[in-house]
């Protein structure tokens, strides 16, 4: 009897996140963290790389499992489509790993999770997935919208959003770089830091890991540049006070100057809020647990506010694997977001809206509905991120500029007349 394969920590444990993200709908990053806990550095960074690699792909994924298994996915017991997905994501999408590991350790993970009648099965189908996956893969067309989306693994409608708003060759470039990682970029609050300081996005650093002592410290904050970005183009000053209307988990918050009163609807976010504005010594920082949308009334007369509102995240889809399969557009809850930060600052005052998505629908369309005046200078402060169609806002994209998408203009509050 031949002996069994031993199942590495790093596969048993992105099997148990895919168990958890597509059977009882938890967060990727989430599950991972549970489910790596115990794990070393290198074993915890497979895992991620397993787990939200398959989740990203998984569209593609199960297209080819279908094909050359010859049963669709849907009709299969759970553990046998989580091992048969980890696997041909292993085939198709990872260099370096060798065929029996991906081939044999998702077999026995089917056979510790049971039935083990779908042992035999596991691993016929990912024996045919071995043998004929790659061609498959590079053979699949990408023409239109719908074939990129399923190349890439996309839902079709965010192709279609990005076949629209920025024409094929950008929304296929596009795809492409959402499936990679991006660079990692820290916020420097306090102290030095190793890495590179970035020429354009002041305080933003370009690093080769985390450093968890300065991130337990409050030293550094992990910060996209884009992310940065939206709270440097606030332009809050000592003197001033500004309102941030959706404001954890923090990051941009506990970037402002002067007195700053920091709004979040969720109770739970906004207690990591209050601990992300202890963690960085953001003294100036005052949490407030309330709807944007319904204010207290004593929350009135600021010089400025930030609404980065809450969107179908389609800019950072690189780092939340699971959020393209349950990302939808909320351009109606944005305007309402939009209007109620306006409505409590001061006439002259200036308002910052910003989305971390690249949707029109999401972006130009609500600042248009929104009529307020557009600030024209801040495409002129940051002219490398200017919007390829609006000059007058910025968009950065991860495919052009390496960071995550983001949508950001600035607008005027009418003065009285």
């Amino acid at each position: 009897m031949a002996a069994r394969t031993q199942v590495s920590p790093a596969r048993a444990a992105a099997f148990e996140v895919l168990r958890r993200v597509f059977e009882q709908e938890a967060y990727a990053d989430r599950a991972l963290r549970a489910a790596a806990a115990e794990l070393d550095e290198r074993d915890r960074a497979l895992a991620r790389r397993l787990a939200f690699g398959t989740v990203q792909r998984v569209r593609t994924l199960d297209h080819a499992i279908g094909a050359l298994g010859r049963r669709g996915v849907e009709k299969l017991d759970a553990s046998v489509r989580a091992a048969l997905r980890l696997g041909a994501y292993q085939l198709g999408y990872m260099d370096g790993v060798p065929r029996y590991a991906a081939v044999n350790e998702s077999v026995e993970l089917v056979r510790a999770a049971g039935p083990e009648r779908a042992v035999a099965f596991t691993n016929a189908v990912l024996r045919r997935v071995a043998e004929g996956l790659r061609p498959l893969l590079e053979a699949l067309p990408e023409g239109s919208a719908h074939e990129a989306a399923l190349k890439h693994s996309y839902p079709d409608w965010v192709a279609d959003v990005w076949w629209r708003d920025l024409g094929a060759g950008h929304a296929r470039a596009l795809m492409k770089a959402q499936n990679e990682p991006l660079e990692l970029v820290v916020r420097l609050v306090r102290g030095h830091i190793e890495g590179r300081l970035d020429p354009e996005v002041a305080g933003a650093w370009h690093v080769e890991r985390i450093d968890e002592a300065a991130l337990a410290d409050g030293r550094i904050w992990p910060q996209s540049l884009a992310s940065q970005l939206v709270g440097l183009a606030v332009g809050a000053r000592d003197e001033e006070r500004t309102l941030d209307l959706c404001a954890a988990p923090g990051g941009k918050a506990t970037m402002l100057r002067g007195e700053v009163v920091a709004v979040d609807v969720n109770e739970g976010r906004a207690r990591e809020l209050s601990e992300a504005a202890r963690r960085v010594r953001a003294t100036n920082v005052r949490v407030v647990h309330a709807d944007g949308r319904a204010l207290p009334e004593e929350l009135d007369g600021f010089d400025r506010a930030l609404v980065d509102s809450p969107c179908s995240g389609l800019g950072v889809l690189s780092s939340r694997p699971d959020l393209r399969w349950r990302a939808e557009p909320l351009p109606d809850l944005q305007l309402e977001l939009l209007r109620a930060a306006a409505a409590r600052v001061k006439p002259g005052g200036t308002v910052v809206y910003s989305v971390c998505t690249i949707n029109a629908d999401e972006s130009e369309a609500v600042v248009d509905a929104s009529r307020l005046e557009v600030d024209e200078t801040l495409a002129e402060e940051w002219p490398r991120f200017r919007h390829p169609r609006r000059p007058e806002f910025l968009q950065t994209l991860p495919h052009v500029h390496g960071t995550a998408g983001f949508f950001i203009a600035r607008l005027q509050v009418p003065s009285r007349p």
